[in-house]
């Protein structure tokens, strides 16, 4: 398993700015500075406010037991047509308004939901994205099985890939998976990829423009959502689509239920054993680097830049670790989420852009950049040119 880069927040400290962080250790531990801060109008806000974060800290498995049963009980689509009053509701999902009072009134807190008017509860703000897109909705179903993973951290840590998540993601830690899995699993995998990656491929579309290419070969496609709409998108390009041979049936499937099938080119086969098929001047790869360790992901990025012809680009696109910088000013704690929840699907890990940069650099690409986009915490984006 690799180990991470060191991240940028510790390059950062030096000796003295040690020195003060220590010594600030001590004083939030000292009983009389709390209470003076209390005590005090211009202080009082931040002892409330990192008193709240612990909190959150510590009822976040409740949290998302909270949206876990509003979305089981189809609560959020149910109030998407119409607010509904507890007796309404509880008729509807066979829950005892007791308990179901209960559930609503911690949705409503958390911003899940809202009251109305006349009694009744409707969509908050964060309930909404819950009803209208697919993707977010498949994902907190699926974490079920890495909280399941979870529940004895120390044991998760000494024997992570033992867990329901990694059965999920058989070809992350089986090379011949597409040999000996049965195809309903490559079918699971690949539908919550499908329905969960809406976001990611809006910030690519909405980031890059693809004009200046005619052909684009996506390694690791799954069941081409990303593709499909790509095509609509961008009706100059002629696809070609690379992943496991029971992944690439879904996607034929997927094409031409769309009436694209003329369009795009399958090619199954496994990066791990197989070159990749030539003629395209981009290659795409879209949230499949963070899935591999270091030494795949170096072999596929090579195999990659021997594919492309001469002035030939490669965009990456997946979630990547949260630093500081003109693209991303402000940092965000979805760094935890990622770690936890690639170690329990198999090898692969979180990288920072550097990283990642680093890894393009070292398989031959010049000019590797990143490439701004508005909601990093979905995806960031990296390009690299095949020198001519």
């Amino acid at each position: 398993m690799d180990l991470t880069s060191v991240p940028y927040a510790f390059r950062d400290i030096t000796s003295w700015r040690d020195r003060l962080l220590q010594r600030l250790e001590r004083m939030y531990a000292s009983p009389v500075l709390y209470q003076w801060s209390l005590k005090n109008p211009l202080t009082r806000w931040i002892v409330k406010r990192r008193t709240q974060k612990l909190f959150d800290l510590m009822s976040g498995f409740v949290y998302t037991q909270v949206m876990l049963g509003c979305l089981r009980l189809d609560l959020f689509k149910q109030l998407h047509h119409a607010p509904a009053d507890l007796q309404q509701i509880a008729q509807r999902v066979k829950v005892p308004e007791p308990v179901l009072q209960r559930l609503l009134l911690s949705a409503v807190s958390l911003g899940l939901l809202e009251c109305r008017s006349q009694s009744r509860f409707g969509l908050g703000p964060l309930g909404v994205p819950l009803a209208v897109h697919e993707g977010i909705g498949a994902m907190i179903e699926h974490n079920h099985l890495l909280y399941c993973d979870m529940q004895d951290p120390i044991g998760f840590l000494q024997n992570a890939w033992q867990g329901g998540m990694a059965e999920y993601w058989p070809y992350a830690h089986d090379a011949q998976a597409a040999e000996r899995v049965a195809s309903e699993k490559f079918q699971r995998y690949s539908d919550l990829m499908a329905a969960s990656q809406g976001f990611v491929v809006q910030e690519i579309l909405s980031s890059y423009s693809f004009a200046d290419h005619r052909c684009v070969l996506d390694v690791g496609a799954g069941k081409g959502r990303f593709t499909s709409e790509l095509a609509v998108h961008a009706p100059h390009l002629q696809l070609k689509l690379f992943d496991l041979p029971p992944v690439l049936e879904l996607a034929g499937a997927n094409f031409k239920a769309k009436g694209l099938s003329d369009r795009a080119s399958l090619y199954p086969g496994n990066f791990l054993h197989d070159a990749l098929p030539q003629g395209a001047d981009l290659v795409t790869l879209v949230r499949v680097a963070h899935d591999h360790p270091d030494e795949v992901v170096k072999q596929l990025l090579q195999k990659i830049h021997a594919a492309l012809p001469a002035g030939g680009v490669l965009l990456l696109a997946e979630p990547m670790a949260q630093t500081r910088s003109e693209f991303n000013p402000g940092a965000t704690q979805t760094d935890a989420y990622f770690h936890f929840y690639l170690l329990a699907m198999g090898a692969g890990r979180l990288r920072t852009p550097e990283e990642l940069m680093r890894l393009m650099t070292q398989a031959g690409f010049a000019d590797v950049q990143r490439v701004n986009n508005t909601m990093p915490i979905h995806a960031q984006l990296l390009l690299g040119l095949k020198a001519k």
